[in-house]
């Protein structure tokens, strides 16, 4: 059976459920998932870490059998947890986090490690490491990041599905540049997937990168905080109801989305219309878009000075230069620079701007707008080398959405609802207020059923370049 059927093409329910039945075996998924990475693996330079030891029995869990990637900001005992970054090259941990306990009760068997920007501060996965993550849909273009390389695996068609995580985007904006479904939970709502505390570790959360929303909703009922927040469960229907839907398109930093995302956005109003919500054009919130750049980017610093200063009361020799990428240091050296003030006056910018968002938002289910406001950049748009002050502006310009719901804890997802002819997917991003994460997967069902997406494969992906090869 096993040669009749693209397991490439399948999302990771479906082959767990190939296994169940006894149609194929949890070490054939496991051969055929690391064929497909050696197949394409390097052209993409998605994966950088692959665990080529089979694995035992696999747990008898809803993903039984299924592979999957773990991206390179979390541990996975025996494996090397670089996050990106030089300084950590070496680094390996024998220790299981609760989050990769609760993945390995589930069933799920890492084949390895994907690629991030280092420390997941940039929205490109380009690195002095492990250098550059190909998008799937045209190689001269970045996967994004910081989970590109989840992306670039799952859109690829190398694993069904990809840990990830989000501090200001770095689930759904990979998503959408890849044409997958994103989705970020609410804060508190799994189990902690890695050690050690900061402002920058709270607002982020930690899911999966996937291309069935099935996929993601088990994901997440597999992974919940039981004891912290009221359980959602398994989502496993679309939403019933009609939904009030507020929406705007400017940008934190007061600018308007480029004309073909604008177009995108027009086709996801319509298409909302059509189900019969109601969606209403509203006044965006009244953010100080610098202030919340600036508050946004000293917490990111702070936690890397943090870093750097661990590893120095460790060694003889302190932190060199070269471990560090110029943007990392650059962010460490401008949070000193600042002072002790810098957490309490970035928070009391997130203060300002979660309010602002609160009162925009008051009253609706759901807030719309465009993942990002720029299409997908090319390869070295947001290269860790250029200048702090320009890759600030370069971010600030795309990435204007997806900051709010870390800083306030609330879900969100990108969904990829436009496949442009010729070009790269535009997703459109959706979020709610903190708890209402299964009134967004319900969402999600609606808009996967109405505008299916599962067989948009992209020309660099295993089933589009190897259909006359079904083992894969």
């Amino acid at each position: 059976m096993t040669e009749l059927v693209s397991l490439a093409r399948l999302d990771g329910m479906a082959q767990a459920e190939l296994c169940a039945r006894g149609e194929v075996s949890a070490e054939e998924l496991f051969e055929a998932c690391l064929a497909r990475i050696d197949a394409l693996n390097p052209l993409l330079r998605a994966v950088v870490t692959v665990a080529r030891e089979r694995p035992g029995a696999a747990k008898p869990g809803p993903f039984s059998g299924v592979p999957f990637l773990v991206k390179d900001a979390t541990p996975w005992p025996g494996m090397r947890w670089s996050m990106g970054s030089r300084l950590f090259a070496n680094n390996i941990v024998p220790q299981q986090t609760p989050y990769g306990r609760r993945l390995e009760e589930a069933g799920l068997v890492c084949v390895g490690k994907s690629a991030l920007s280092e420390f997941g501060l940039l929205g490109s996965t380009e690195t002095l490491l492990e250098g550059v993550t190909h998008n799937p849909w045209d190689l001269s273009f970045s996967a994004t990041g910081s989970s590109g390389g989840s992306a670039a695996a799952v859109a690829a068609g190398l694993v069904p599905l990809a840990h990830a995580n989000d501090g200001g985007g770095s689930i759904r904006i990979p998503a959408s540049a890849c044409g997958l479904f994103g989705f970020k939970p609410s804060r508190g709502r799994t189990v902690p997937a890695a050690f050690g505390t900061s402002d920058f570790l709270e607002m982020t959360s930690d899911h999966c990168i996937s291309r069935s929303v099935r996929d993601s909703a088990l994901f997440l009922s597999l992974t919940e905080d039981r004891s912290a927040t009221a359980p959602v469960g398994f989502v496993r229907e679309p939403i019933r109801r009609k939904l009030r839907i507020a929406t705007w398109t400017r940008t934190m930093m007061g600018e308007e989305p480029e004309p073909s995302v604008r177009r995108a956005y027009d086709e996801a109003v319509a298409l909302l219309t059509e189900l019969g919500h109601h969606v209403e054009p509203i006044a965006p919130p009244d953010f100080d878009g610098p202030a919340l750049r600036d508050a946004f980017f000293l917490v990111a610093g702070a936690a890397i000075a943090g870093i750097v200063e661990m590893v120095d009361k460790t060694r003889d020799v302190p932190v060199q230069t070269d471990e560090l990428e110029p943007f990392t240091w650059e962010l460490v050296e401008n949070v000193l620079a600042f002072g002790p003030d810098a957490l309490p006056w970035s928070r009391a910018a997130f203060a300002k701007a979660i309010h602002a968002y609160g009162e925009a938002a008051r009253g609706c289910d759901v807030v719309l707008t465009p993942t990002l406001a720029t299409e997908t950049w090319r390869i070295g748009h947001l290269s860790p080398v250029l200048k702090r002050e320009e890759l600030l502006r370069r971010t600030a310009r795309s990435v204007g959405y997806t900051p709010i719901q870390n800083i306030a804890g609330c879900p969100a997802m990108s969904v990829p609802l436009c496949f442009p002819e010729g070009g790269l997917p535009i997703g459109m991003h959706f979020a709610a207020a903190p708890g209402e994460d299964a009134l967004l997967l319900g969402l999600a069902y609606q808009l996967e059923e109405a505008r299916p997406w599962k067989d948009r494969w992209a020309p660099y992906s295993i089933p589009a370049l190897f259909s006359e090869r079904p083992s894969l």
